[in-house]
């Protein structure tokens, strides 16, 4: 590799990846250096520099500084202060010193190895980007294609070259979800990993279907109308408290919307997950008798201290008050 393939190779994978050239520029140093531990000795430390205008580069062999009284002593890797200060007086402890090496010819593995450090560099900085674009995202409904199925888990195509795993464990339970349809899943985590996808989505999370509200619901995008709880059986049942900031809207009425179109728009998404709605209230009180609905309640009391509080109800509304898999107790002590 010359210096004109170089300088080619950096504009060539920086414009096609869209990765920035000082990465192409370190993955092709560190590749060189590679190449050359592999011609002058694989236990040698070596650096290898670029020159990012006309691409002529030289190599170094490197020595970290120790003790003369070392303990452990790697002569490949290591010099002694007293030896390094004869060559550089002001060599201290843990300095790195340097000398100029022949730059060998590469060979066609020299070359081959090259090539493959180069790719793993961009591959890595390609992941990196991916994870850096979506984080600010995490929390936020995605929507994507479902574009293979991986031991269970689902891969989905969120487009721009860029895969996301819905795993089985953040499926709706008994959802039959086909390669090629059409998902919307909310970011769970963004995080850098060794192979297979970088982003992690789940259908199953509570503030899914607050962001599907949000987007049906354009009160609630505009926050005239606040989805300020969920619990959710997942495919099941779902109960959401809501409240208004506008006292001219009815929250409640806002995401039911005509004809039940918009809370049917939500149930479509989600597996026909039904959806029950309260009102949300700012006395506890209030919004426990809310949440707890359609049950009866007998009497509430309320510790003062610990904001913890008694409920009673008549043993047959006992079911009905806790809901199914206490969801209305998740939704009441959110």
């Amino acid at each position: 590799m010359d210096t004109k393939e170089i300088l080619q190779v950096v504009d060539v994978v920086s414009n096609e990846k869209g990765v920035s050239k000082e990465v192409i520029f370190e993955a092709i140093e560190a590749a060189l250096a590679a190449a050359t531990r592999k011609v002058a000795g694989e236990h040698m430390d070596v650096r290898v520099a670029i020159d990012r205008v006309s691409g002529n580069y030289e190599a170094f062999r490197r020595w970290t500084v120790v003790a003369d009284d070392a303990d452990e002593f790697d002569p490949e890797q290591q010099i002694t202060l007293s030896r390094a200060q004869r060559e550089r007086p002001d060599a201290t402890l843990d300095d790195v010193v340097e000398e100029p090496m022949q730059a060998v010819p590469f060979g066609r593995i020299a070359s081959q190895m090259a090539k493959q450090v180069i790719v793993q560099r961009v591959r890595d900085a390609e992941r990196e980007k991916i994870v850096e674009m979506y984080t600010p995202r995490l929390g936020q409904m995605l929507v994507g294609q479902v574009k293979r199925l991986d031991r269970g888990n689902l891969i989905v195509d969120l487009g721009g070259n860029v895969d996301a795993l819905l795993a089985r464990e953040e499926m709706i339970p008994r959802e039959n979800i086909r390669i090629g349809d059409r998902v919307c899943a909310l970011l769970l985590d963004a995080r850098i990993e060794q192979r297979g996808p970088q982003l992690f989505l789940s259908r199953r999370a509570p503030k899914l279907m607050i962001e599907l509200f949000r987007r049906e619901v354009p009160e609630v995008a505009d926050s005239i109308v606040e989805v300020v709880g969920c619990a959710r059986d997942p495919g099941v049942r779902a109960k959401i408290a809501v409240r208004s900031f506008d006292p001219r809207i009815d929250p409640i009425g806002a995401c039911v919307g005509m004809h039940g179109t918009r809370v049917q728009a939500v149930s479509n998404e989600l597996a026909g997950e039904r959806v029950d709605i309260v009102l949300f209230d700012a006395n506890a009180a209030q919004f426990v008798l809310n949440a707890l609905s359609p049950a009866k309640v007998v009497s509430i009391t309320m510790d003062e201290e610990t904001h913890a509080m008694d409920v009673a109800v008549a043993e047959d509304q006992l079911s009905i008050a806790i809901g199914r898999g206490g969801q209305n107790v998740r939704l009441g002590t959110f």
